[in-house]
């Protein structure tokens, strides 16, 4: 489905109609047949447009007005820490010496580069209190991966063939059940308690021979700090298993409590969250791992070491689980996420975590008179609201999602965690005004006194948009993938 004032990039094609401007052929033109086996030769052209330049500029120029992003407007995404990216972090990525190298350099002709991401690995172990950090994994959920597979092959070596159980909360995100099936594992739910955390009585009873590892955040994804979790991590050791923290929340508790110190065994980070890579679209993320010494041997090869005569990659790694990344992880993110530690520094990360879990409670409270607050204590990053009472009134939590769009805002997380019902999942990040969070409660609280007085106003938006309210059963059961003419 697409707006009737703008045309797909297809529909502006006119035979013959060119948007470059190449040069002359300075060298013998050669027949593809004498470079590539026929196999690998395309018969007939691709059904590319045909438009001008200054067509192309316009179409694409006008799609991006449409955008929603960090730098257009407040994106509260919960359980994503959609936080500002800075703008000298892209100076920084931009400098000639990081931008245009190759990976295919030697070793030596690269130094400045290595030195850097040696430097992010310390940086990253420090903070969260591993032993050591792999910066190979290309996102969170290839980090996930990545961790379960050091710890399936920690198992293995042992002998542990049994430990076929990966144990995972009922509020975790969606990729971690993916990621231990990915593995190899199989899945065991962990029930909430009336507080919103692990039931420990539930983990002690799921808990077992076949435990390979415990999946959690902390804090969990209804933004509450797990306060048992020295209990819970002996309880997994004294399993046999490990604890694996999944670092989507690490914002709410930089320089404040590390994740190797509450007891976890293996780390994954999201550098286009909490250290402020371009996020979604802008991407490409990274998820580096970070490991306590006895899952060392496992991690992928090659491995950045620290020699003699510099930096140089250790391929010598006969228990590595292997390559898991084409070269060595996403550099550009990588950049990124270097200057904003550096540019930051440790009392600079202190005061994210503080401000993130101001910001949170502020709007946790103001919102909490208007909305159910399914727990009532203390939250970190963020906070989970109910629109139960709207639904009531016939007003859903995706027709508060699609109003909110009027307002200029991106919709909260919503339906996420499945513990909550009609939940919606709301993370300011640090980088919000006072004034911004003022406007988006507002806007929140018209919106529920909408849902008394005008219900008809919410189940009806969004009003304001280009694209208007669409037809959700109809784009699930025949989305439309593809131009067709």
């Amino acid at each position: 489905m697409h707006n009737e004032n703008q045309a797909l990039i297809f529909e502006l094609s006119k035979e013959g109609r060119v948007g470059h401007s190449l040069p002359v052929l300075d060298i013998p033109e050669v027949e593809l047949s004498e470079l590539l086996p026929e196999t690998f030769i395309r018969k007939d052209s691709p059904e590319l447009p045909e438009v001008s330049e200054l067509d192309i500029m316009r179409h694409y120029t006008a799609l991006s007005t449409r955008n929603h992003g960090v730098d257009s407007g407040f994106y509260p995404l919960g359980s994503c820490t959609m936080k500002y990216n800075p703008k000298v972090n892209e100076v920084v990525a931009r400098i000639p010496g990081f931008a245009h190298i190759h990976p295919l350099q030697p070793e030596e002709s690269v130094q400045g580069a290595l030195e850097l991401m040696y430097d992010l690995q310390e940086h990253l172990t420090e903070i969260t209190g591993m032993d050591t950090v792999t910066l190979q994994p290309a996102a969170g959920a290839h980090g996930e991966w990545t961790g379960l597979m050091m710890i399936r092959a920690y198992h293995e070596a042992n002998g542990d063939f049994h430990r076929t159980k990966v144990i995972v909360p009922d509020s975790a995100h969606g990729t971690n059940p993916a990621s231990a099936t990915v593995a190899g594992f199989e899945t065991v739910t962990v029930k909430s308690d009336e507080n919103g955390l692990v039931d420990l009585d539930d983990l002690k009873r799921v808990v077992g021979e076949d435990t390979a590892a415990l999946m959690l955040t902390n804090p969990n994804t209804l933004g509450l700090f797990e306060e048992n979790i020295l209990e819970m991590a002996s309880l997994i050791h004294e399993a046999g298993g490990k604890l694996y923290y999944d670092g989507a929340n690490l914002n709410a508790v930089l320089s404040k409590a590390r994740p190797g110190d509450m007891g976890f065994d293996v780390v994954h980070l999201n550098l286009h969250k909490t250290f402020t890579g371009p996020h979604g679209g802008g991407g490409p993320g990274s998820g580096p791992v970070g490991v306590k010494a006895d899952l060392v041997p496992y991690l992928p090869k090659p491995v950045l070491e620290k020699g003699e005569h510099g930096y140089f990659f250790n391929y010598d790694r006969p228990e590595s689980i292997g390559r898991v990344k084409p070269y060595y992880g996403n550099f550009g993110i990588n950049v990124r996420a270097y200057t904003y530690i550096r540019t930051m520094g440790p009392d600079g990360l202190k005061a994210v975590t503080e401000n993130a879990v101001l910001n949170a409670n502020y709007m946790m409270r103001r919102l909490a008179p208007h909305f159910d607050l399914p727990y009532d204590r203390h939250c970190k990053h963020e906070f989970v609201i109910s629109g139960r009472r709207q639904k009531k009134l016939g007003v859903r939590t995706l027709d508060i999602a699609k109003r909110l769009l009027d307002f200029g805002y991106h919709p909260p997380t919503i339906y996420f965690p499945l513990n909550v019902e009609e939940c919606m999942m709301i993370e300011p990040t640090e980088t919000e005004s006072k004034e911004t969070l003022d406007a988006f409660i507002d806007a929140l609280i018209q919106i529920s006194r909408e849902a008394e007085e005008t219900p008809e106003i919410v189940q009806e938006a969004p009003h304001t948009t280009v694209v208007k309210r669409m037809d959700e059963t109809l784009a699930a059961r025949k989305p439309v993938l593809r131009y067709q003419k």
